[in-house]
């Protein structure tokens, strides 16, 4: 199928959704069918699960209408299944004032995983800005995403961009909760 046919967003709305997208394992498996459909075995050999434990996971992602089947055939008798995303982009809600944020602990998580010794670029600025200059960077931040995810090629390696944009806390609260 291709991605030419999926709905841009998919917004996140029930707890069963975000309990499907808060496992870091369901994460992966939707990182394997960004850009292509696959099988179990083949999410199963992609994310390093045994099939039983990938087809659980892709049955609980399908349940809540994040992956979809969308396209089967017969091998040997069996029916194989090709899943893929239910749209381009998944969009969370809002964690909350000290909610976790489940897209941040996936992130790092990946990158903690990452090969010893593979390129990387890490980096973390602060930044004073009015609160024109913040929205323009993030929008210029999001445009940019948008222009590579569209330059993606699924014949090359995965590579993951991650940023976030943020007022933190207050010196004061920040204090406080580290007390």
């Amino acid at each position: 199928m291709p991605t030419d046919d999926l709905p841009e967003t998919f917004h996140v709305t029930t707890d069963e959704q975000l309990r499907a997208v808060s496992s870091l394992t369901r994460h992966r498996i939707m990182a394997v069918l960004r850009f292509e459909p696959a099988t179990i075995t083949q999410i199963a050999e992609r994310v390093g699960l045994a099939k039983g434990s990938s087809s659980y996971h892709v049955r609980l992602l399908e349940r809540a209408g994040l992956v979809k089947v969308v396209r089967t055939r017969k091998v040997r008798g069996v029916t194989e299944r090709y899943y893929a995303m239910a749209a381009r982009a998944i969009v969370l809600p809002d964690p909350g004032e000290g909610g976790p944020d489940v897209l941040m602990r996936h992130a790092v998580a990946d990158l903690e995983a990452s090969p010893v010794g593979g390129e990387r670029h890490v980096r973390m600025a602060h930044l004073r800005l009015t609160e024109e200059q913040f929205a323009q960077l993030g929008a210029r931040l999001q445009a940019l995403a948008d222009e590579y995810r569209e330059l993606s090629d699924p014949s090359l390696p995965d590579a993951s961009l991650v940023f976030a944009l943020f007022h933190p806390a207050p010196r004061e609260q920040a204090e406080g909760d580290a007390k």
